[in-house]
């Protein structure tokens, strides 16, 4: 067995043991993307790497394809340049952001509210979705790697979701954000959200489809998963929790302003291509650890 997991009873948390075996697969797709600029490097971490091979089942060939499509988008899109004031207009309402806390994972957390949906662009939904995802990631605790989605349905109407987004956020996290969703927590949906989502499972592959959880205020084993998962004295009363429902925007917009000088400084490349280390900060996990804390995290999954 090439890759051994060790789990944990009580809570489902898992390490991977990577194998001398995946650790040549690593070098050979640095051998097939061949040589990387200077910010480059930073993205392609051996973490990275081993990312995009886990998502295509370490085939080698597979993964280097999908990395390369994902550098490629990076060099046009610019994800880690996106600055707060491009999505100043999006966020204003407090729809999507990245409160000042993590799991007990020491993931990074991302609340969204359908309800407060102020726009009808597509492109500015999704510009600020990668946003948020990117500072999310940049924000992630020592030897960790992924993001926990918090979904507060409270107040949601039909009109404030549509497949088209749905359908482009499912095709940027996994595509270009391999195995950066560790779990989704889809709080109170109502009965109307259950036909849209049949509609959007289709886009879903099987790893982000199990990924959602559909958890209830009133329901037993959803407030104990909550509890295992969160501080409660900081998580919102929303989910549960004992802190404060929201974000005051202008504190949180300067927040995300020194958030932003942060990345720009982490993303100028100021050293040569061979100083580069595989280990970059912004991804320092190291490759006996992976830290999937979902699988024991089974709330309330749809058929």
């Amino acid at each position: 067995m090439s890759e051994v997991s060790k789990k944990a009873a009580s809570n489902g948390h898992e390490k991977m043991v990577i194998s001398k075996e995946h650790q040549a697969k690593i070098a050979e797709l640095r051998r097939l993307i061949g040589p990387l600029s200077a910010k480059e490097s930073l993205y392609c971490t051996d973490a990275s790497i081993a990312r995009y091979l886990s998502s295509r089942n370490w085939n080698v060939i597979k993964a280097a394809q999908m990395l390369k499509q994902s550098l490629k988008w990076r060099k046009e899109y610019k994800p880690e340049e996106i600055r707060w004031e491009e999505v100043a207009d999006e966020a204003k309402t407090g729809l999507m952001y990245k409160p000042n806390y993590h799991d007990k994972y020491g993931r990074s957390v991302l609340v969204m509210r359908p309800c407060l949906q102020n726009s009808k662009s597509t492109q500015g939904q999704i510009k600020h979705f990668v946003y948020c995802m990117e500072s999310a990631i940049f924000n992630l605790a020592p030897n960790q790697e992924q993001v926990v989605w918090l979904v507060d349905f409270q107040g949601f109407k039909l009109s404030n979701i549509s497949v088209k987004v749905a359908r482009e956020t499912a095709h940027v996290v996994q595509e270009y954000y391999p195995k950066r969703l560790g779990l989704a927590i889809l709080y109170n949906a109502p009965m109307i959200f259950q036909p849209f989502f049949s509609m959007v499972k289709p886009f879903l592959e099987t790893e982000t489809h199990n990924k959602i959880k559909f958890g209830y205020s009133n329901d037993h084993s959803t407030k104990k998963i909550m509890e295992d998962l969160f501080d409660q004295s900081i998580l919102e009363s929303a989910f549960g929790g004992k802190g404060e429902t929201g974000v005051d925007i202008n504190k949180y917009a300067e927040r995300m302003k020194e958030d932003d000088s942060k990345k720009l400084s982490f993303w100028t490349p100021v050293k040569s291509l061979s100083s580069v280390s595989h280990n970059a900060p912004l991804d320092s996990i190291r490759l006996d650890a992976d830290s999937d804390a979902s699988n024991n995290e089974k709330i309330l999954v749809p058929n």
